[in-house]
């Protein structure tokens, strides 16, 4: 088991050290940076001007020396300044990332609430017409835009009663907060609900074909008992991957929900600071993303052995 942690830790090292380095080249092969945006904001034609500037931010140095500051900064906790507001990236980025990580995190519960419990039920009462309902809603949940659906939820929220369930103003309340972004949450968690329903479902119906189920039904173990303690544990290793994969997705994934709900969270800053080419506040949003995603995935393959001791991990 140590060997294994070690060899995942130092494969984890080296595929942050390669998405490092894809993001600060990327970044840079976008036509235009930071100096030709403040320059055409200013009205500013004097290429001397301009020159000054890229020294001042340090866009005349090579891509290097550059990118040996970024990592040398970002591994001593200093994520530099923002170019648009001049303020230290940290303080940008710190009080958006508890809004996305609640929101993230309300709408992974709502969604293994909802998916899990209703592809257990579907499974179990297969190619009965609750089946097809659920099924049917399933369908329904990967096929609906997540936009579009939160529309349709603010259209209904107005129509029924008068109001507008998006940020006016920052929500001293934890659990006025948590009110507010149930509803943005239950959106997106329906997409995701709806994934790991039919990920339960097939699973579940494998498992419940497998000759050990029916060991246990000759013995006189309950239909629950059947259900849930033999057949749902060993189906669960799939859908524990799609739930790793949706968590990771739901960090940086949630630029739309944000957007038409005025979320001030992390995905909708990240987009501004595409806009504007904000290279300190992309560059560090999305090696964090990046290192939620790869964390995720390792806790992912942790949590197998927790649902099938057959798994070990032997060095």
């Amino acid at each position: 088991m140590g060997g294994y942690l070690l060899r995942r830790l130092l494969l984890m090292g080296l595929t942050l050290f390669g998405m490092s380095v894809l993001i600060f080249i990327a970044l840079r092969l976008v036509p235009g940076n930071i100096a030709d945006i403040l320059v055409d904001s200013a009205g500013i034609v004097d290429d001397a001007q301009k020159l000054k500037i890229e020294h001042e931010l340090g866009l005349d140095r090579s891509l290097v020396v550059q990118y040996g500051q970024w990592i040398g900064g970002l591994l001593q906790g200093d994520l530099g300044y923002a170019y648009i507001t001049e303020r230290p990236a940290v303080e940008e980025i710190a009080p958006r990332l508890p809004v996305t990580a609640k929101l993230a995190s309300l709408s992974l519960i709502f969604a293994v609430m909802i998916g899990v419990p209703l592809g257990v039920i579907s499974a179990v009462r297969r190619n009965t017409p609750l089946d097809y309902v659920l099924r049917v809603l399933s369908l329904s949940g990967l096929s609906l835009p997540s936009f579009w659906l939160g529309l349709l939820v603010l259209l209904a929220f107005v129509q029924m009663f008068g109001w507008i369930p998006i940020y006016n103003k920052p929500v001293d309340n934890f659990w006025k907060e948590i009110g507010l972004l149930s509803i943005p949450a239950l959106v997106v968690g329906f997409r995701s609900s709806a994934l790991m329903m039919r990920l339960t479902r097939s699973s579940m119906l494998e498992v419940l074909r497998q000759d050990y189920i029916r060991t246990a039904r000759s013995k006189g173990a309950s239909e629950p008992s059947v259900n849930y303690d033999h057949a749902l544990r060993n189906a669960m290793l799939p859908v524990i991957t799609i739930i790793g994969i949706e968590a990771a997705f739901l960090i940086g994934g949630l630029i739309v929900t944000e957007t038409v709900f005025n979320i001030p969270g992390v995905a909708r800053f990240l987009v501004e600071a595409v806009r504007s080419r904000d290279y300190p506040i992309v560059q560090n949003l999305v090696m964090f993303i990046a290192v939620i995603v790869v964390t995720i995935n390792f806790l992912v393959d942790m949590a197998y052995t927790l649902f099938d001791p057959r798994i070990r991990y032997a060095s």
